[in-house]
């Protein structure tokens, strides 16, 4: 288990023993259900699961404390991307940082793309935001979208974004974080992986 992921699983262990954890509801991940209740965020949930895979009811993911909760109704390869964007959260901004290899020190703006994306099978090797021109299909998609231009690249996954920009960060941080998504996308590529 990766150090972020302990960390992870140490801040919603502490928070759900503290009972200081109100909204939103957490859950692991839902055992097999109807797509009935699978829409509906289904009632029960599988406690067994592993706490480094964190997920809230519905079709929108959240963020709490930095780490991304994937919704119960995403497809798994969803989820995946976010619990491997959980993986690299809180790493510094490196430029040319998860290029020659998926694991590293420290991302740029590609390299998280990249690493996520990996995480889920669905890239086999990292890309450079201008490669990203030609992934998978034009325009956005259900639920994963990457923007891409030369010089900057982020991508949103189920209703929050994955960006290494310090721009709209209220500390200024820069590295691979969560956050909302933003006002405007004018200027930027859109693609998403194919199916989603």
């Amino acid at each position: 288990m990766s150090r972020l992921r302990v960390r992870a699983v140490t801040t919603i262990v502490t928070l759900a023993l503290s009972g200081t954890v109100t909204a939103p509801a957490f859950a692991q991940d839902p055992p097999p259900q109807s797509a009935e209740s699978a829409q509906a965020g289904g009632a029960e949930f599988d406690t067994t699961a592993p706490a480094e895979t964190p997920t809230v009811p519905g079709s929108v993911a959240q963020i709490v404390d930095g780490v991304a909760y994937a919704p119960a109704a995403a497809p798994d390869a969803v989820k995946q991307v976010i619990w491997a964007g959980n993986d690299i959260v809180g790493l510094p901004y490196v430029y040319g940082g998860g290029h020659r290899d998926f694991d590293d020190d420290g991302y740029d703006c590609s390299g998280t793309i990249s690493y996520a994306l990996h995480g889920a099978g669905l890239l086999a090797r990292p890309r450079d935001s201008s490669s990203f021109f030609r992934y998978g299909a034009a325009g956005r998609g259900s639920w994963v979208t990457i923007f891409t231009r030369s010089s900057h690249a982020y991508m949103t996954v189920a209703g929050i974004r994955l960006d290494t920009s310090a721009a709209d960060d209220p500390g200024g941080l820069k590295g691979p974080r969560w956050r909302p998504l933003r006002g405007s996308d004018r200027g930027f590529k859109v693609r998403h992986p194919v199916g989603l």
